[in-house]
């Protein structure tokens, strides 16, 4: 038998080492703080997954279409058609509200354009805020069959307080009558699966425990940065996996 050699075994071993990150089961690093939840999400190993599902990520304050990047391939090697992968923009310095309306249009769109009666949605920071409301006050739920909030301001920051001459940081302000009408009641309404994903390190968020909903499957990240979730390899394949369950 041929010997192989030590510089080939390496490129093998270093291969195995990526797939492993990227396909391996679910990091433990989310495990510790993830709450019972009335409406979690089945357990990928139960239930098989599914890839048709069209995602729409909805970027967070001051964000774009760009920071969905290494998300979009991270999909993409869970089983995601770059078809079925869509970024929806908004103004950041506008209105929630009419952010909010707008993502409702996207999301027909992509019903439209895919032939999907349904989407995800994967939002991150500012995009909880306006994922919410249009689950919640918009009747977005009955078109969405999963939504991952990322670090997401789902009951304001403290943050916003540095940009309070634009009306979306008003709204993004812990009290601000919008926080009050998405959490008031049901946070998780309809047959959606709702997860979070939030870390004591994020340090835009805070309190950092703002992203929680009440009836999701809530992930206690040990220690990632706002901006760093948008690159983080092992969370963005837990929010594949989810997505597929």
């Amino acid at each position: 038998m041929r010997r192989r050699s030590p510089r080939r075994l390496l490129g093998v071993l270093a291969a195995a080492a990526v797939a492993f990150t990227l396909f391996g089961s679910a990091s433990t690093a989310g495990a510790a703080g993830r709450a019972p939840a009335a409406k979690s999400a089945t357990a990928a190993a139960v239930t098989p997954l599914s890839t048709s599902t069209p995602v729409v990520f909805v970027h967070g304050y001051t964000g774009n279409a760009s920071n969905w990047v290494t998300a979009k391939s991270v999909f993409q090697l869970n089983g995601w058609s770059s078809s079925k992968l869509f970024a929806y923009e908004y103004n950041s310095y506008g209105n929630n509200i009419t952010n909010a309306q707008g993502l409702a249009t996207f999301v027909n769109n992509v019903k439209s354009q895919t032939g999907a009666s349904k989407v995800a949605i994967v939002n991150h920071s500012m995009g909880g805020l306006v994922s919410q409301y249009y689950l919640k006050v918009l009747g977005g739920s009955s078109s969405v069959s999963h939504l991952a909030s990322i670090a997401g301001a789902n009951h304001g920051t403290t943050y916003a307080g540095a940009c309070l001459i634009y009306t979306t940081c008003q709204q993004m302000y812990p009290g601000s009558s919008y926080i009050s009408q998405i959490s008031s009641g049901d946070e998780t309404p309809g047959d959606t699966k709702y997860a979070t994903w939030y870390s004591a390190c994020d340090g835009i968020i805070l309190p950092y425990t703002s992203t929680k909903l009440s009836g999701a499957t809530n992930n206690n990240v040990a220690c990632q940065t706002h901006i760093g979730y948008l690159t983080d390899t092992v969370v963005l394949g837990q929010i594949a996996r989810f997505v597929a369950s």
